[in-house]
């Protein structure tokens, strides 16, 4: 049964598989382990970004092909179910036709980039996908009367996903389960059914094409395959699933704005995430969003602490300051590509290879 569940991909390695049981833990009991909206606004961001980060290592992973535009395909799904909500209403029946046109778009200017820009190699293409994700991005800005421009777009959901709603009237192991509890475990079974969709596409033939066009396309032609087709194919599959990444983070934020769907800083983070989990392992986008996003959110405090407690040495002190947070959390991604330049989950299974 977990064979078929995982598709024949085990994490093969102990430490991998611990650190994997504990994240989904983590995630499946934020809402009664820990309080205030801080900590399951973390959980709901790793469930988002983990579709998000494993659909960008489709792409660079697993077929070699390096795009800038993921993030605007992102940024497609927020702003559709966003636009259709504000301008409909908060109904089933606009989440549904907004969350269909924007997947609808992205599957087609995905098509349409692919077709055009995959003929040309290495570097043309990524500049090419960086100019799209640009000018869509202006778009954004320019359309103010549907984006909201500069200041975003906020929206209601319906009634049974606001934090008004009451499923029962008692609160369970100490938790009221409202409406906004209910849109996490919403946004966790669909990150949990869209992860393992990938996993079956990465262990199938067309996975096992893709990884044979990233060592070598030229061979992989050779012997029949039109890696043409593979390859706009997968950047479609591709977009669609950073797509649905963009709808969940929209129904959990209910609110979209350029500078967290479309923004570059958007497309760097999901990079970062890819690398220091390990590219070509969709379990080290599990890993790498984890880190990363824990990482981001308590390290400051972490450092606040400490700071506080070295003010008896002034320099230590200032150096530990939480306003120097972005300090350390570079100078640790450095050293996590010095030491791990396969990923973490690289690492670990080259590690338990070794072993055995």
């Amino acid at each position: 049964m977990l064979n078929r569940i995982l598709s024949g991909d085990f994490p093969r390695s102990r430490v991998l598989t611990a650190l994997l049981v504990l994240i989904l833990l983590y995630l499946a009991t934020a809402p009664f382990l820990f309080s205030g909206a801080r900590s399951l606004n973390v959980a709901a961001t790793i469930c988002v970004f983990v579709v998000l980060v494993a659909s960008f290592d489709l792409l660079l992973g697993y077929c070699g092909v390096v795009s800038f535009a993921h993030a605007m395909f992102y940024g497609i799904g927020a702003y559709g179910v966003a636009i259709a909500m504000h301008k409909l209403g908060p109904t089933w029946s606009a989440m549904a036709i907004g969350s269909s046109a924007a997947l609808g778009l992205s599957v087609l200017l995905s098509f349409l980039i692919a077709l055009v820009s995959l003929r040309v190699k290495a570097i043309f293409y990524t500049m090419m996908t960086l100019a799209v994700a640009s000018a869509f991005g202006a778009l954004v800005m320019r359309l103010g009367n549907f984006t909201g421009g500069d200041d975003g777009r906020t929206f209601k959901l319906p009634e049974l996903l606001t934090p008004a709603f009451r499923l029962f009237e008692n609160d369970v192991f100490g938790t009221t389960i409202n409406g906004k509890v209910l849109t996490y475990y919403l946004i966790l079974l669909s990150s949990v059914l869209l992860f393992l969709l990938m996993l079956r596409v990465v262990n199938s033939r067309f996975g096992r094409v893709l990884e044979a066009i990233r060592e070598n396309e030229f061979r992989a032609e050779a012997i029949g395959y039109r890696t043409l087709f593979y390859r706009v194919a997968i950047n479609c599959l591709s977009a669609a699933l950073a797509t649905c990444a963009g709808i969940l983070m929209a129904l959990w934020l209910r609110y979209v704005g350029p500078q967290t769907t479309v923004g570059f800083n958007v497309m760097l983070n999901i990079l970062l995430m890819a690398v220091i989990g390990g590219l070509g392992t969709v379990y080290g986008s599990v890993v790498g969003v984890a880190l990363y996003v824990v990482a981001e959110n308590y390290l400051q405090s972490l450092m606040g602490g400490v700071s506080g407690s070295l003010e008896s040495v002034p320099l230590l002190a200032k150096l530990f300051h939480p306003d120097r947070w972005l300090l350390w959390f570079g100078a640790v991604f450095v050293l996590s590509v010095y030491f791990f330049p396969s990923g973490i989950v690289g690492k670990l299974r080259s590690t338990t290879r070794e072993v055995l």
